[in-house]
């Protein structure tokens, strides 16, 4: 009978439930979604009992399929968004909504730590960049806001929040807990000092745990028998890295959707001396460095919206326009942007606008724009001293002809195009293989991804990428106390 892991990626508009085999191959899918609350003032939630709904309808249409199929499930492992935030009361019921990581609502809170020596030690200590989508910084607005809340509530991620549902312990795993900036990522312990500036105890967090540990389930889950083995898994952007093979040394990861982020295995924690990346583990000695950005296709969707066309056609229309926009550059931050900053307060601007310039040329500079990020992220993981040889991408960004182009461009490399595979529910399905021995290693997820197409740069556009580079930072910098005015 053939054997299957269930991956259950929490997703910021979806939970997706997939079976996955020995082989890393994906013999079927489920999927519900839930809406992502938001406000005028930053907040951004999901209602966790929505999310739990969606995640346990998934599993049951999955689980029917796989004993209609003659499919055997031996085990179910969870991933999710990063970042995300919620209390919990003694027995495990919600008390606010799960804060997710698009939530800025923190700003102030960010502010008193950014550019400190306070805020530099905590970022090299935790690997989580000051910002306000990390726990740390929404645990201190809820201390100032909710004191009572904030001292005598349970605190975990939705993740959590679904595996304490699922099996009644109140745990995470390192690779969720290194995102929240409260836990040492060089001991695997919560942090003393980032926990006094949240205003918690690690009484009040979760157990943590190794991604290869488990819990007995404990729900009742039609076509599940009770004690399956639940695994802990991890964040979904270290899950990525595995399941798109991108765990040996060299060679990279990048994902680009609505949001975008590159990230590289090495075998120690550590950021760079400029606070450019993140470092999250994955487990067994491996750490993922990164970034991630706000701002990768919603600049199409955007354009495409504002200009009354289709985003497909207006793509096209921008390829046709000659490398460099006719001139114009762009600052693509739609929204609170990530890496390489860590900065919330940057906005969208285009410098060289000029009455000739049309809808072409602006989605040109915008798409470009995303381009230059992602490679000063890139930058920012080499200062490290990190390797990247190659680059591993998925992403429904890069059907697009000009996507793939300009981004590989901006790398300046080619970029292997893995299977459009689901990527975070692999990774965590291969780490649930990985505790029940039939994976040799973390590491062996190497040999079980191959790329099936390579995208080519442009010559002429790796030139004028990197000559315009500096010129990018030099305008994000000369803008800075100017745009943060505008956001007081």
């Amino acid at each position: 009978m053939t054997q299957a892991v269930l991956g259950v990626d929490l997703g910021t508009t979806a939970t997706k439930v997939i079976a996955v085999d020995q082989r890393a191959r994906v013999l079927f899918g489920a999927e519900h979604g839930y809406p992502l609350r938001t406000t005028p003032s930053g907040e951004a939630t999901h209602d966790p009992l929505q999310v739990l709904e969606a995640a346990l309808l998934a599993l049951r249409e999955v689980a029917a399929w796989c004993a209609q199929s003659g499919v055997d499930v031996v085990a179910l492992s969870l991933t999710g968004a990063m970042h995300t935030l919620l209390a919990v009361d003694a027995d495990g019921e919600p008390l606010t909504g799960s804060l997710s990581w698009a939530d800025n609502r923190a700003t102030e809170q960010t502010a008193r730590l950014r550019g400190t020596a306070e805020g530099t030690a905590l970022h090299r200590i935790t690997g989580t960049p000051i910002h306000p989508f990390a726990p740390l910084s929404k645990l201190a607005w809820f201390s100032q806001h909710h004191p009572d809340l904030a001292s005598s509530a349970r605190w975990c991620g939705l993740k959590d929040f679904i595996g304490l549902r699922l099996t009644g312990r109140f745990a995470t795993e390192h690779s969720s807990g290194s995102g929240t900036g409260l836990m040492d990522i060089h001991r695997l312990a919560w942090h003393p000092e980032s926990l006094a500036f949240a205003g918690v105890t690690a009484a009040q967090l979760p157990e943590l745990l190794a991604p290869t540990d488990s819990a007995p389930l404990t729900a009742v889950v039609p076509g599940l028998p009770v004690g399956l083995p639940v695994v802990m898994g991890g964040g979904d952007g270290p899950m990525a890295n595995l399941g798109v093979g991108a765990v040996a040394p060299g060679v990279a990861a990048l994902s680009l959707g609505t949001s975008g982020a590159l990230r590289v295995v090495r075998d120690q924690p550590g950021v760079d001396e400029r606070g450019r990346v993140f470092c999250y583990a994955i487990g067994e000695g491996l750490w993922v460095l990164g970034g991630a950005i706000s701002n990768g296709g919603v600049v199409a969707q955007w354009a495409a919206e504002t200009f009354g066309v289709d985003v497909s056609a207006l793509l096209d229309e921008a390829a046709a326009v000659p490398v460099g926009a006719n001139g114009l550059v762009a600052l693509p931050y739609l929204l609170a942007e990530r890496a390489p900053w860590w900065d919330p307060d940057p906005r969208a601007t285009l410098v060289g606008l000029r009455r000739e310039h049309g809808r072409a040329e602006i989605t040109r500079a915008l798409v470009e724009g995303v381009g230059q990020q992602l490679a000063l992220v890139l930058d920012g993981v080499r200062s490290t001293g990190a390797r990247v040889d190659s680059i591993r991408v998925t992403g429904g960004a890069f059907r697009n002809d000009l996507w793939a182009t300009v981004l590989a461009s901006a790398f300046g490399m080619e970029l292997e195009l893995a299977d459009d595979s689901e990527g975070s529910g692999v990774g965590a399905a291969l780490i649930a293989w990985r505790a029940l021995d039939v994976l040799p290693s973390l590491t062996a997820a190497a040999d079980l991804v191959v790329p099936t197409k390579t995208i080519a740069p442009d010559p002429e556009a790796v030139r004028h990428l990197a000559r315009t580079r500096p010129l990018v930072e030099r305008v994000y910098h000369a803008l800075h106390d100017l745009t943060a005015d505008l956001a007081r």
